[in-house]
């Protein structure tokens, strides 16, 4: 729709937690408008055709904790298919390249130091999660790359008491359709102004005046639901300053995690849904879907500091990385098999500038802090100020909710 003049609400990003606003607002008989910088909603939730028959979701993927996700009674309404397969995640189709014994001692090992982690954070000292690795244990450049899938950084870089307080019920499924495609159908019905980047928040009046790429707009009261890097960096300005929400994004920063996916040939030599990891012994390192939902690709996981490097080289070096590493595992035969579709790049969409928060060691408390409203006009969303589900698309759509409820309320 075009950019209105004035409105009572403007909700301000197209993600999960934009379109959970919007949604809670149909029938308040507000005026709302979504001001969003893309061609599309969603956020990071996208799911693309990659080729004939196989969607791909460039972003989130997975419902996590399946039986409090608010996504999945959504998907229900909207008939979309909810697979309920379990992930392979701790699985290994093959022994090549990380036998069942040694597989288990690495299991072990993580799940000692999950053990270690959750009783350090019953103090209520936070610290970085990485001092609770074993010292010298053999398996914790391992370790830390799984942070680097779940956290999208190392555990250096991850506040203990922020990963204590994240609620996983070990219960995860798929949308059939992609994940992307479910909020897509979900904020079909949304007022929204797509290609609209808003750069300044000006709340110094009575009224609050909003500044965009198409134009300037006033809103009674708005809700921001943009990712942490980008209030943290000043890419939307707010008038006057805050400073306190300034400080609580850059102590959420958004790691990065990767995907890639790849075609693969002769796909009745790999099992539907398998999995794939080496036992490398580095934290630069990959973990691989073989065949999900049967489909004839390979979905690749990269996460950290070694996701940056592989997106700063350049389009195509994730799928080269991801190559390798299978044909390293499989044998020389599979290189022939394999070719690129799609990949993520998260770290250079502009929108993003990365894939989803994690608190820094010392800053557990300021998903509180960023979520607080602003003089009642101002209110805040997205995955960075869920309490217990952050980093995920259904702590987002909450997060929406619940700030369209204090609007209200401060109505």
């Amino acid at each position: 729709m075009s950019l209105p003049s004035e409105v009572d609400i403007a909700i301000i990003g197209a993600g999960a937690a934009g379109l959970g606003a919007a949604r809670a607002l149909e029938k308040s008989g507000l005026s709302t408008i979504v001001l969003e910088a893309r061609d599309r909603v969603g956020g990071r939730g996208h799911t693309i055709i990659a080729a004939p028959d196989i969607p791909f979701d460039v972003g989130c993927g997975w419902l996590h904790s399946g039986d409090k996700n608010s996504f999945v009674e959504i998907a229900k309404g909207l008939n979309f298919e909810i697979d309920r397969t379990r992930p392979p995640w701790r699985e290994q189709t093959f022994d090549a390249g990380f036998p069942f014994k040694e597989r288990a001692d690495f299991i072990a090992a993580l799940d000692d130091f999950y053990d270690r982690a959750e009783e350090a954070a019953k103090t209520g000292q936070d610290g970085p999660a990485s001092a609770w690795l074993e010292p010298g244990n053999r398996w914790n450049p391992m370790i830390h790359a799984i942070s680097t899938y779940v956290n999208g950084c190392e555990l250096d870089s991850v506040s203990i008491l922020d990963m204590d307080a994240y609620e996983d019920t070990g219960i995860n499924w798929r949308v059939r359709r992609g994940y992307g495609a479910l909020m897509a159908a979900y904020g079909a019905l949304c007022p929204l102004a797509l290609n609209c980047n808003v750069t300044l928040i000006d709340h110094s009046g009575k009224r609050v005046r909003i500044e965009t790429s198409q134009g300037t707009l006033t809103a009674g009261k708005v809700i921001v639901t943009v990712p942490t890097n980008l209030i943290a960096d000043g890419s939307i300005r707010f008038l006057p300053a805050l400073p306190a929400k300034i400080d609580a994004a850059s102590g959420l920063p958004l790691g990065l995690a990767d995907k890639v996916v790849l075609a693969l040939g002769e796909p009745e030599a790999l099992p539907k849904d398998g999995n794939l990891r080496g036992a490398t012994m580095r934290t630069a390192m990959g973990s691989f879907h073989l065949r999900p939902f049967g489909q004839p690709c390979i979905e690749g996981f990269f996460g950290g500091r070694f996701a940056q490097q592989l997106e700063d080289a350049g389009e195509g070096a994730l799928a080269a990385q991801a190559i390798d590493e299978i044909v390293a595992l499989l044998g020389s035969d599979f290189r022939r098999k394999l070719r690129p579709l799609s990949e993520s790049r998260w770290a250079h969409d502009p929108f993003a500038r990365g894939s989803y928060s994690h608190a820094l060691p010392g800053h557990a408390g300021k998903r509180e802090v960023l979520a607080a409203p602003v003089d009642g006009r101002l209110f805040f969303a997205g995955e960075a100020t869920s309490p217990n589900f952050f980093s995920t698309a259904h702590g987002a759509r909450d997060s929406g909710e619940r700030a369209a409820g204090e609007l209200i309320q401060n109505s």
